[in-house]
């Protein structure tokens, strides 16, 4: 495995989820658990935004941050959650689960067994963030897996994994961090440890000439403000058309049953403006495997 610090998007997802819970369409989205997986000063960020309180000067590119992820978080949790809730399974694997906290919060998966899959560096640190937390999961099992490394099958099978049992697969915030070569290898691994009837939820970024203008200068600013980069380490590699992933899930054995923007999911949840971009390129795909 590759060494590597814990993943600092995924806390920076985390603060997002936190920042938005109770705030952004109450009653559709909810996250009380993802402020407890926080460190003091990483709260400290999430307590400004949600009380609207922008710090002026250098403290200002954090803020902006946790504030506009809290508005992308809030469509693709809601997706996702449907997407688990509506395929009952009794296996749900989550592939780069950094800091997601489903496993504490979804009652819906009191019988099922939810594999957590991440590389060890990031486990490690959710391990030591999430304490004495018990989960609401009938088991939560972590399995120590470099993505863009290392072969799925050995440490999932070895964990309990049970190949002949209908799972969900979530694989959100991880596709863009993977190069296209990797996304291709995870895709066939999932094809081949998955039952007939599993169902595979990704999130995936679209190819988006603004979306990397815009992301450089976000780390030109970020450099001149000599602030910390929270994307320095974890560059995004792949960004894909949709009907590229389509056309690489049915190649695996998967139909795709819906594949829809964040911005059309958004609809109806009455977010405030300010991260349109990401909500137009980012994607939620659901695929069933026939």
């Amino acid at each position: 495995m590759t060494a590597r610090a814990a993943s600092s998007t995924a806390v920076l997802v985390c603060q997002g989820r936190a920042a938005a819970d109770g705030r952004y369409a109450v009653g559709r989205f909810s996250d009380p658990v993802a402020v407890r997986l926080l460190d003091p000063a990483e709260r400290a960020v999430v307590d400004r935004v949600r009380t609207g309180a922008a710090p002026p000067g250098s403290e200002r590119m954090a803020y902006e941050m946790v504030r506009r992820t809290g508005i992308t978080m809030v469509p693709r949790t809601v997706a996702i959650d449907a997407a688990v809730r509506a395929h009952a399974a009794p296996q749900v694997v989550i592939l780069g689960a950094g800091l997601d906290a489903r496993a504490w919060r979804m009652p819906e998966l009191a019988d099922a067994t939810v594999y957590e899959v991440d590389h060890p560096a990031s486990q490690a640190d959710k391990v030591r963030r999430a304490g004495a937390l018990e989960p609401v999961a009938g088991r939560l099992v972590p399995v120590a897996v470099d993505l863009a490394a290392d072969s799925l099958a050995g440490p999932l099978v070895a964990a309990g994994f049970d190949r002949e049992v209908a799972t969900t697969w979530v694989w959100e915030g991880v596709v863009p961090y993977l190069t296209a070569r990797a996304v291709r290898g995870t895709v066939a691994q999932v094809a081949e440890l998955s039952a007939t009837g599993s169902r595979l939820v990704v999130n995936y970024q679209a190819r988006s000439l603004f979306t990397r203008v815009m992301q450089g200068a976000m780390r030109l600013v970020w450099r001149l403000s000599r602030q910390p980069d929270p994307m320095a380490g974890e560059p995004w590699r792949s960004m894909w058309r949709p009907g590229q992933l389509r056309t690489l899930l049915q190649r695996g054995g998967f139909e795709v049953l819906s594949d829809e923007s964040l911005l059309a999911l958004a609809e109806g949840l009455d977010l405030p403006p300010g991260n349109e971009g990401s909500l137009r390129n980012g994607r939620i795909l659901v695929a069933v495997l026939r």
